[in-house]
């Protein structure tokens, strides 16, 4: 696979290391940059050989890049609205010698504009804020990653059009907005499993796992929570610097 790479003129690029060194990430110097939600979202996968995954909104590849590494012989596809995240999506799949598939598209257009067949799997982290007013304006290179400028319906809405009948879907967000994605993913999927990401272990999650089936009627599952940090002044805990070093995953 060969990708020509994007250049300087065009944005500044930082090359880190993540998964422990398993897969090599390129990103912007400056706006958005995949993180920590993008690893325990990759975790959260449970997508078997063979099955077909695609992620909305899939920026420069963190969370496809990990989830190759973690699921082998999984078939990826990313959509991005931003021509020049989709480009580096694809350079950092021909970094990590992943086959990937990403495609340049909006999810508002919903899943049907993209003429592909429904996927057995699809997961996202939409931007968390879909109301303007509702913080301080972020920078222009976190706008896209921020902001849901039609809204989290959108989202859901891609999401429940993109899989299957029995098909997963796997969605990281802020806790606050829990009540939502279950009234929105509820339209059309159930048998919902949840896991809230604790800072600490006596602070409210601020971060939220949430799992759906499509036409899922099993009861609601409560999951165990993940706490990043304690009080011992390490950076993160045992549990969870097992799962963003991928000796460990997060199974729903």
């Amino acid at each position: 696979m060969t990708v020509a790479p994007l250049s300087q003129a065009e944005v500044e690029i930082v090359e880190n290391a993540v998964l422990g060194g398993r897969v090599r990430l390129r990103q912007p110097v400056r706006g958005y940059r995949a993180g920590m939600d993008a690893a325990l979202l990759a975790a959260a996968v449970t997508a078997e050989p063979g099955q077909r995954v695609i992620e909305a909104g899939c920026g420069a590849g963190a969370v496809l890049m990990q989830i190759a590494a973690r699921r082998p012989g999984v078939f990826l596809t990313g959509l991005e609205r931003d021509p020049a995240m989709a480009a580096l999506a694809r350079e950092n799949a021909a970094l990590n010698r992943v086959e990937a598939t990403v495609v340049e598209g909006d999810v508002a257009a919903g899943f049907r504009a993209l003429h592909l067949p429904p996927f057995d799997q699809a997961v996202s982290n939409p931007p968390f804020f879909d109301d303007p007013g509702a913080l301080r304006a972020p920078a222009p290179g976190k706008r896209g990653a921020w902001m849901a400028d039609d809204g989290l319906k959108a989202w859901t809405d891609f999401l429940l059009g993109a899989v299957r009948e029995g098909g997963r879907i796997t969605v990281i967000h802020r806790a606050d907005r829990l009540a939502d994605l279950l009234a929105l993913l509820g339209e059309k999927a159930g048998s919902f499993a949840v896991r809230g990401i604790h800072p600490y272990a006596d602070e409210p999650a601020k971060r939220v796992l949430v799992q759906a089936i499509r036409t899922g009627k099993a009861p609601l599952r409560l999951l165990p929570p993940l706490v990043l940090h304690d009080r011992s002044g390490t950076k993160h805990t045992a549990e969870a610097e097992a799962v963003l070093r991928g000796e460990t995953a997060l199974p729903f």
